[in-house]
């Protein structure tokens, strides 16, 4: 089940970056994001409320919270930057850049997590890079 949650997420962040794309025109970035984070956050809350997983908040424990409130900062980040670099940059080359995330998350679940590296992994991990350098070059 979980392919057709990470296709679906493919799907909806390809779309996302040329809906945006459109939208930010005109606009300014941290406006466009503030707006962006606006509606996902009425989402994730009404997907809360529609599943009954409201009951749960009192159960995270303190270094969850920590690392979700991490987790969040970094994706708010990751939004302005993305945004910015949408807004004066073409998709087709932002897209692929913001996209290196996935060698990225590779290398530092290796580092931090202790996540096995084979040598598939390492081979993909060098596709990845060097067809992001030859979309963008």
């Amino acid at each position: 089940m979980w392919i057709i949650f990470a296709i679906g997420s493919a799907v909806f962040a390809a779309l996302t970056s040329i809906l945006a794309k459109v939208g930010i025109e005109g606009v300014n970035s941290n406006l466009a994001t503030a707006i962006r984070t606006f509606v996902v956050l009425l989402m994730a809350w009404g997907m809360v409320f529609i599943t009954h997983s409201e009951g749960g908040i009192s159960s995270i424990e303190k270094k969850s919270w920590i690392f979700l409130i991490l987790s969040g900062l970094s994706t708010g980040i990751s939004w302005l930057c993305y945004y910015k670099a949408l807004q004066i940059g073409d998709a087709s080359k932002v897209v692929p850049i913001d996209k290196m995330s996935t060698v990225l998350t590779l290398i530092l679940a290796f580092v931090f997590l202790h996540e096995s590296f084979t040598v598939k992994s390492l081979v993909g991990t060098i596709l990845l890079t060097a067809g992001t350098l030859i979309m963008v070059l």
